[in-house]
């Protein structure tokens, strides 16, 4: 049993989290230093600030990766505070990106994936082509390692190891959350944990209110990468990672509630059960990012409220 449950599980995350850092570079790369130039020049308002947000982390295809960016900038004096909540915002819907396209369902393109993007990275080109290359090759490990993972479904589903687990807790809500948060927390990437909870929703092995407990949970173990940056930073860092925190356990606090009405008219947004995950997660993060985008400076100065200026000697 652990091996028919463990190995293809952990093989296929291994797969999935190197083609996720892989891409990432390959990305940055080709952006170089304009995306972190992008953060500091197009901020001035909520508004830009919000769209710069996003357009940066579908790029980097990585929330955490442009929080922690943000938090530096902030800590170095080179970005407001209140500026930085419209990034934050942005980039909850950014990161939908990532979804989206692992919703495409290719997987049978990822061996020719990753076969273009080494010949691009091999071949002596141009360095665009080349990080290009290194892009395709993460794509293709993606789909090859979310391939893999859904292998663990038939040993899960004939051992009833989940069943058993939701039918043995209070609430598949309440252990959906828990799980998405700790999972999130300790990969440091809600990217892998939605590509499992699609993989394991698409194949029957668990059920819709415990996977969209799970996409929210994930909102608030991604806070869990912030935090860390923060931890050796200055008060205004520290506020940032605060408001991060507050955005996203508010915004899965409020939707709670509607899980089981969410997974009743689900069917509605699609037919593929993977793409359900998606745009359910891309709609919660657009909603609660729209929501308080017209209040930023006011939650900007509840925050500082919260973390207020150290006091003189």
């Amino acid at each position: 049993m652990m091996r028919e449950i463990i190995i293809p599980f952990a093989t296929g995350l291994t797969i999935f989290m190197f083609g996720l850092q892989v891409m990432r570079i390959g990305l940055e790369q080709m952006a170089g230093e304009r995306l972190r130039l992008a953060l500091l020049r197009f901020t001035k308002t909520p508004l830009r600030s919000f769209s710069t947000g996003i357009a940066t982390t579908a790029f980097l295809q990585s929330s955490s990766a442009v929080t922690v960016l943000t938090i530096g900038f902030v800590n170095a004096g080179m970005l407001t505070f209140t500026h930085s909540i419209g990034i934050i915002l942005g980039t909850n819907i950014g990161t939908t990106v990532t979804t989206q396209v692992m919703a495409l369902n290719i997987e049978d393109f990822a061996l020719p994936l990753i076969i273009i993007g080494v010949l691009l990275w091999l071949l002596p080109l141009q360095k665009v082509i080349s990080n290009l290359g290194l892009a395709s090759i993460g794509f293709g490990c993606i789909f090859l390692g979310m391939d893999a993972m859904r292998w663990v479904a038939t040993p899960l589903q004939e051992h009833g190891m989940l069943a058993w687990l939701l039918n043995h807790q209070i609430s598949p809500v309440w252990m959906g959350l828990f799980v998405g948060c700790v999972i999130t927390a300790l990969i440091h990437s809600s990217s892998a944990c939605i590509a499992i909870t699609m993989g394991f929703y698409a194949t029957g092995v668990i059920e819709l209110p415990f996977a969209i407990a799970v996409v929210f949970g994930s909102n608030v173990g991604t806070c869990v990468t912030a935090i860390l940056a923060a931890i050796q930073t200055g008060i205004a860092a520290k506020r940032v990672a605060l408001a991060h925190f507050i955005l996203n356990v508010a915004g899965v606090a409020i939707f709670i509630p509607f899980i089981y009405p969410i997974s009743e008219y689900a069917p509605l947004l699609s037919s593929d059960p993977a793409t359900q995950i998606a745009h359910i997660q891309t709609l919660f993060n657009i909603i609660c990012s729209i929501v308080v985008l017209p209040f930023i400076h006011p939650f900007a100065q509840g925050v500082s409220l919260l973390v207020p200026e150290k006091a003189g000697p």
